[in-house]
């Protein structure tokens, strides 16, 4: 089993106060508060932190697939909007929004897209964030 940390301090009341989180060993570690979260304040947040964290592993899942099937990628690339809302007056992760591009020689754009849709299904992130009511993918195939 590959076990994986991070951590998280915060200090002070929800709306005025201010935390840190760490990815694993500091790989990176950032700022954070109620107003880079629900407003438009700087640092960041761990709706950033998902989206990152599912865009990397759904990439790196679609270029397994690709490579397995003999099609190694010269380039993926995925971005990942996570939607946060409220819902029955609490915040509520609603819908996540993959857009993937890759240059792979020797597929269209249909089988690309069936890759796509592969990795998607067998990322373990995607796999963990299920209980989001939607999670949609495009998949674009460049030249």
């Amino acid at each position: 089993m590959t076990v994986r940390n991070g951590s998280a301090e915060w200090h002070g009341d929800l709306q005025s106060g201010s935390g840190t989180v760490v990815v694993g060993e500091g790989v990176f570690e950032g700022a954070y508060s109620y107003t880079s979260r629900f407003e438009t304040g700087e640092g960041t947040n761990p709706e950033q932190l998902i989206a990152a964290a599912h865009a990397a592993c759904f990439t790196m899942a679609l270029a397994s697939a690709l490579s397995s099937a003999g099609h190694v990628a010269d380039s993926v690339h995925t971005t990942a909007q996570v939607m946060l809302r409220n819902i029955d007056g609490a915040p509520t992760l609603t819908r996540i929004d993959l857009a993937t591009t890759g240059v792979v020689a020797g597929i269209d754009e249909a089988e690309f897209q069936r890759f796509a849709d592969e990795a998607k299904a067998k990322c373990p992130i995607s796999r963990a964030l299920a209980a989001i009511p939607e999670i949609t993918l495009t998949a674009t195939l460049s030249q």
